[in-house]
């Protein structure tokens, strides 16, 4: 999400759903989101303390992003991707729900979907095999339309 509109708008989102929640976004968190939510790329952790750094001149430590970025992660605003270890912002921080990701090998862009017959069909297929499903995620790797037109 590189528009600075719709930036904007999801920054005073994230910010109206913390205050009903009573949880505090605080500039740390507010830029750390930021920062994932500007990003044509997911990122990890390292990129967002390097910007940190070299960006707004904060001294911080990688245990003081990963502590925003776990804030982030519980509140729905944002959403991991554990094959590669890097952040996305979240299209849907208002509504639960579990994500299935297209994930491109080639240039590292990353869309979020919101299948719910996928996520039914998992939870089916779970309760036959007597499995309680907690949370789920899909992460589909590929190539994006662009990358696909490439030589």
């Amino acid at each position: 999400m590189t528009d600075p509109t719709s930036l904007q708008t999801a920054l005073a989102q994230a910010e109206q759903l913390c205050r009903v929640r009573g949880v505090r976004l605080t500039a740390l968190r507010r830029r750390v989101l930021e920062l994932v939510l500007s990003s044509d790329t997911p990122q990890g952790a390292y990129a967002i303390l390097d910007t940190l750094r070299l960006q707004d001149g904060r001294a911080g430590a990688p245990p003081t992003v990963y502590r925003a970025l776990d804030f982030l992660l519980e509140q729905g605003l944002i959403h991991r991707l554990a094959s590669c270890n890097v952040f996305i912002g979240c299209c849907q921080p208002t509504a639960h729900h579990s994500g299935q990701f297209l994930i491109c090998r080639s240039c590292g862009k990353v869309a979020e979907l919101d299948s719910q017959e996928v996520e039914k069909l998992i939870r089916k297929q779970a309760q036959k095999a007597g499995f309680r499903v907690e949370s789920q995620m899909v992460e589909i790797a590929g190539y994006c339309q662009q990358c696909q037109k490439q030589p």
